[in-house]
């Protein structure tokens, strides 16, 4: 199989280069000098985990909360109709007030008197109204942005398959909607010497059993057979299993639940792979004849024998 061009990631290499995509399809790249553009904060915050993005929430809120109780204590509580008492307590008023103002939810046991006060609240209470809008065209992008849901396997393996050899990988659907027409595209990037004599990445499309598939309602056993048009056919099982590569994962279907096209990236390096074994069955049917898929054996293996 011949060599075929930079896919996009650059044919410079370094004896000591990390992979190129990361396991979560990213890219492994770490940007540096790079100027700030406002237009790349709605991105980052759809793209963020769920998790960052929640207790960035928080922040946000407990941070606007401090900041106007702070004014209205250092106006004074006096002017919240309430009467005056220890500080501690007084700036949880100012601070139960603030948190009112900016979900403009209003008791009515406290409000504003005087107009420095007031002027404070209605810019607080036109903060909070543009911050909640902002936060729920956030939340739709978040659930509406279509969202690959396949999950691969921790390790690939060598092992033989129909009297040569073979590298696989297994795939599988997380969610339980219907997959349509996935198809699979592999990549192989060996780090190697050039006719220079430098270090380079070399590129490969990897030839598949099957790269294309009507439905995934189960497990697909994604499979590379080295034979005589394989870039790996003059290397023993030994050196494939400590040669510096990294297969490169694109992944197309068509996503019921969102009416689109969706992809997803994903990368194993060969410090993965492991030879002479095998995938452990993921799906089996019981004795009563229900189909089941144990999603915990998605990576499991065993010995080939």
């Amino acid at each position: 199989m011949a060599k075929i061009k930079d896919p996009g990631f650059g044919y410079k290499t370094a004896a000591s280069a990390k992979r190129m995509v990361n396991s979560d399809g990213s890219f492994n790249l770490r940007h540096i000098n790079k100027k700030f553009s406002v237009s790349e904060i709605y991105s980052r915050l759809i793209n963020m985990s769920w998790m960052r993005f929640i207790m960035l929430i928080f922040i946000w809120y407990g941070v606007l909360n401090l900041l106007f109780a702070s004014m209205y204590y250092v106006i004074g509580v006096e002017h919240l109709t309430i009467t005056k008492s220890t500080p501690y307590q007084d700036f949880l008023h100012a601070y139960f007030f603030s948190a009112q103002t900016l979900t403009t939810l209003g008791y009515g046991l406290i409000s504003p008197q005087g107009n420095t006060t007031a002027l404070v609240s209605s810019i607080e209470a036109l903060i909070g109204l543009m911050g909640f809008a902002l936060m729920t065209g956030l939340l739709y992008g978040r659930f509406s942005k279509p969202k690959a849901a396949i999950r691969f396997s921790d390790v690939l393996v060598l092992r033989p398959f129909k009297e040569k050899r073979a590298i696989m990988f297994r795939l599988m659907n997380k969610r339980v909607n219907v997959m349509i027409e996935p198809e699979i595209t592999v990549t192989l990037a060996v780090n190697d010497i050039d006719d220079k004599g430098n270090l380079a990445r070399k590129f490969f499309k990897l030839s598949l059993e099957r790269d294309k598939i009507m439905y995934l309602p189960t497990t697909w056993t994604v499979v590379h057979e080295i034979d005589e048009k394989s870039p790996l056919k003059d290397y023993t099982d030994e050196q494939i299993l400590a040669l510096n590569a990294e297969l490169l994962i694109l992944i197309e279907y068509y996503e019921d639940d969102f009416a689109q096209n969706v992809y997803q990236m994903h990368s194993y390096s060969f410090d993965d792979l492991k030879g002479n074994s095998k995938f452990v069955p993921a799906y089996y049917f019981e004795e009563s004849g229900q189909a089941i898929l144990d999603h915990s054996k998605l990576s499991e293996i065993e010995k080939y024998n």
